[in-house]
């Protein structure tokens, strides 16, 4: 496949996913890209703000991860997207295979990631996602994702905008069935 042919979309995402808002988190898809970057550098804050007080050994029947999980993942999302807008951005190439996060956070043992180092890496991945993304809007980055077809800077912004605020939520459910 030339990379300047479209991918084949093989999932919905994004709003036809989740809806508009999101019928969970209530995440508003119409985010503008300035505002959904916005977002994600706030998440250092807010994720403190949720997880004071708690160990991150933290669980909900309802949800397959601990706390301390759901941080590592939102972390490992941010640098896995910011990689892949910066390999677009600096070699052209634009096609990108999706991941299992199941199978990465059994690789990276999850499970077994302190909670302070799960903040301190999410803050970590959030400085360089916001170097990335910059980048990426400002040079016009397009992906062409393996299962979800083309997506713009704009909309991994969002995307990853969603994916973080999503988890927030999720955390602030684990923390309410834990008190």
């Amino acid at each position: 496949m030339k990379d300047s042919e479209p991918t084949d979309v093989t999932i919905l995402w994004g709003p036809q996913l989740y809806g508009n808002p999101c019928r969970e988190c209530d995440f508003n898809w119409e985010l503008s890209a300035a505002d959904a970057v916005s977002l994600v550098q706030q998440l250092p804050k807010l994720y403190a703000a949720r997880l004071d007080g708690a160990t991150g050994k933290e669980t909900c029947s309802d949800l397959a991860w601990s706390v301390s999980a759901y941080v590592s993942h939102v972390a490992d999302n941010l640098r896995i997207w910011s990689e892949r807008l910066a390999g677009a951005r600096l070699s052209g190439e634009r096609r990108v295979a999706g991941y299992d996060q199941d199978l990465l956070g059994l690789a990276r043992r999850y499970d077994a990631i302190n909670l302070h180092a799960a903040q301190w890496s999410l803050d970590w991945a959030v400085r360089e996602w916001s170097d990335s993304i910059r980048l990426a809007l400002a040079a016009g980055t397009e992906l062409h994702h393996s299962d979800r077809g083309r997506q713009s800077a704009e909309d991994v912004a969002r995307n990853n905008a969603h994916d973080a605020s999503h988890h927030l939520w999720d955390i602030g459910r684990i923390i309410s069935a834990n008190e």
